[in-house]
C-alpha cells in the first residue's frame, strides 16, 4: 500500500509551512520535487530549500527530482490538460514503484493548497485509476488568495456579499460574474482585466506573493492597470516567470 501525502506549502515562504505538513514531509520515506525547466528554476529550488530547512537530520526521506511533462499549448486547452494529466501521472507511477516498490509514504509539496485551481488531486486520482493500491493523504496549505488579502490588509468579501473566485479565462471570456461584488481571479496569463469596464473597480494585486520578490500594487482599475501590465511585463522578463493573483471589487471597499 502506497499513502500518497498532497502538501500545500502555502507560497514558498518556510513561515508558512503548517505544523501538520512538516510532520508529513518528515514521515515520508520519498518525497518527489518536480522540475518546469530552466525558467521556473526558482520553484524547485525553493522545495529544496524547504527540504532543507523543514527535514529533521533523522528523517529517512528520499528526495527524488523529475522533470514535470509539458503541456501542448497548441491543443485545445481541456484536451491538453486531460493529456498532461494522464502524462503526469504516468510519472509518478513509474517513480513510485521504482522506489517503493514494497510500499510506503510518499509525497509531493503543492503550492498553496491542493484543493484551489491545483490539479494535484485530479492527477492522483488517475493513480488510483491505475489500479496502484493507493490512499490519498491532503495536508492543506495557506493558500496565495489569503497571503493577498493579508499583505494588503483588507478582507476578502464587502461586508454581507458573496465572493467569486474565478480565473483568467474566465473572466476574459465570461465578464463579470453576475450576483458578486467582490472577483478574486487567478491563473490569469495577463491583462484578463482589461475585458471590464473599469470605472467603478478597484483592484488588489500581488506577485510572487510571499517570496522576497513580492510586488503588490492597488488602486482604482483605470488609474492602476497599465501600472499592473507594466510591472508584470518587467517582472516576467527579469525573473523568467512569474505568479500572480489579484482581487477585484465594485463599489463600496
Amino acid at each position: 500500500m502506497i499513502e500518497l501525502s498532497l502538501i500545500g506549502i502555502g507560497t514558498g515562504n518556510p513561515d508558512h509551512v503548517t505544523l501538520a505538513a512538516v510532520r508529513s514531509l518528515n514521515t515520508a520515506d520519498l518525497i518527489l520535487l518536480p522540475r518546469k525547466g530552466e525558467s521556473k528554476s526558482d520553484l524547485v529550488d525553493l522545495r529544496r530549500l524547504l527540504c532543507r530547512s523543514l527535514l529533521e537530520p533523522g528523517s529517512a526521506a528520499r528526495i527524488v527530482e523529475f522533470d514535470l511533462p509539458s503541456r501542448d499549448e497548441k491543443k485545445d486547452y481541456l484536451d491538453a490538460v486531460d493529456e498532461w494529466h494522464r502524462a503526469i501521472s504516468r510519472v509518478w507511477i513509474e517513480l513510485i514503484k521504482r522506489y517503493l516498490p514494497e510500499g510506503g509514504r510518499a509525497a509531493l509539496m503543492i503550492w498553496g493548497d491542493p484543493s484551489l485551481y491545483d490539479s494535484s488531486l485530479r492527477i492522483a486520482g488517475r493513480v488510483e485509476e491505475s489500479g496502484m493500491a493507493v490512499a490519498v493523504k491532503v495536508v492543506p496549505g495557506i493558500t496565495s488568495l489569503q497571503v493577498l488579502t493579508a499583505e494588503h490588509r483588507i478582507p476578502l468579501n464587502t461586508l454581507a456579499e458573496p465572493v467569486q473566485i474565478t480565473t483568467g479565462r474566465c473572466l476574459r471570456e465570461r465578464g463579470w460574474p453576475d450576483g458578486v461584488s467582490a472577483v478574486a481571479v487567478m491563473l490569469d496569463s495577463g491583462g484578463a482585466f482589461e475585458a471590464l469596464v473599469p470605472a467603478d473597480i478597484y483592484i488588489w494585486w500581488g506577485a510572487y506573493l510571499g517570496m522576497d520578490k513580492q510586488c503588490l500594487i492597488d488602486g482604482w482599475l483605470g488609474d492602476v492597470g497599465d501600472s499592473i501590465r507594466q510591472r508584470r511585463s518587467e517582472l516576467r522578463r527579469q525573473h523568467g516567470w512569474i505568479m500572480d493573483i489579484y482581487l477585484l471589487k465594485r463599489g463600496a471597499l
